[in-house]
């Protein structure tokens, strides 16, 4: 692993091999890699498989469930022997017009503005005090959608949404609520701050596709003006397939993309290589798990032809490598990058 290598990818200096950043929560690996019971990589995990970027988000030190109305959804298995498991818990919101009438600034309030600087500076030098040889970041999780989400939960946010007219006076709340933080994240010295929104569905957005270029993504836009005053590089990360807006986030001035391999990595490479950092890559989970090796190799391969003309290309399962894959599946699809992978 290379705290250089992966700033330079992000930086779109040369470097002598693909960056490297992984998400993984697959205790059966981590512990043949390391002998550490984990469920999350390690440093020593990052050490082995050569990670050059953490990533990293934090939404402040007090959670919006200590603060006002949110919706838990519950949580389904995804670690081993489903320790993560959670059953949902009652709507707060039981009528659209609640969700509607809401503000999260008036709910959540703001935090002390010096003291969330001291707080995420503390925490981006904690963490990379823990990853010395990773690039760690700083960033927000419940940016616009995510933080509605939060809130209301899917059905009570398909309601609000129905009436997109006010719907966006309720959206603007969470993007004030979310600039607040991150003109702190700017004030820190952590030099790459990830954006986070989950604002698509796996089929593509589930709002007028305009709705979003004219309401949310001039937001994005508004949050990343005093990370860029401030000399961050600012990665955009979204689950699902959010290919149409790709242009649209590129002009709002995202640096990086972040995404996973249901987006088409080809368009994104075309017109994008030589001028974003662009971390994900044609690698599925869903070949790691179900596939053959050889499957998994022409993934790796196909992913490669493109990534050698990209100066700011890391290579990552973009949908995680999660319990279920096979340990000599995951162990043969990172010898088989690392032996490939130097420019």
């Amino acid at each position: 692993m290379s705290y250089q290598i992966g700033l330079d990818t992000i930086n779109l200096k040369p470097s002598p091999r693909l960056g490297h950043a992984e998400y993984c929560s697959n205790n059966a690996l981590i512990k043949k890699v390391t002998g550490e019971n984990a469920h999350w990589i390690t440093p020593k995990f990052c050490d082995a498989w050569e990670i050059d970027f953490n990533w990293s988000v934090n939404d402040g030190p007090v959670p919006w469930g200590k603060r006002g109305r949110v919706t838990d959804m519950g949580h389904a298995d995804f670690l081993e022997g489903g320790i993560d498991r959670r059953q949902p818990a009652n709507c707060p919101f039981t009528d659209p017009e609640e969700v509607l009438a809401f503000d999260a600034v008036k709910e959540y309030g703001l935090p002390d503005f010096a003291e969330l600087v001291e707080y995420y500076e503390q925490a981006y030098q904690d963490g990379q005090k823990a990853y010395p040889q990773t690039v760690v970041t700083g960033g927000y999780y419940k940016t616009i959608i995510s933080g509605a989400i939060e809130s209301f939960g899917w059905d009570m946010l398909l309601l609000g949404a129905a009436e997109l007219d006010r719907f966006e006076n309720v959206l603007d709340s969470f993007y004030r609520l979310t600039l607040h933080h991150m003109k702190a994240w700017a004030a820190t010295s952590a030099p790459v701050i990830i954006q986070h929104d989950d604002f698509v569905w796996s089929e593509g957005p589930f709002i007028n596709p305009e709705f979003y270029r004219r309401v949310i993504i001039p937001r994005y836009k508004e949050l990343w003006k005093p990370l860029h005053a401030a000399g961050k590089r600012v990665l955009f990360c979204s689950d699902a397939n959010w290919s149409c807006f790709v242009d649209d986030i590129a002009n709002a001035g995202a640096d990086g993309f972040i995404f996973e391999p249901m987006m088409a990595l080809d368009p994104v490479v075309k017109n994008y290589g030589k001028t974003k950092c662009i971390i994900g890559s044609k690698v599925d989970t869903r070949t790691l798990t179900f596939g053959t090796k050889d499957q998994i190799r022409a993934e790796i391969d196909a992913t490669l032809k493109l990534a050698f003309d990209c100066p700011g290309f890391m290579f990552a399962v973009g949908n995680h490598i999660p319990s279920n894959v096979p340990v000599e599946n995951a162990e043969f699809y990172f010898e088989y990058l690392k032996a490939n992978w130097k420019r």
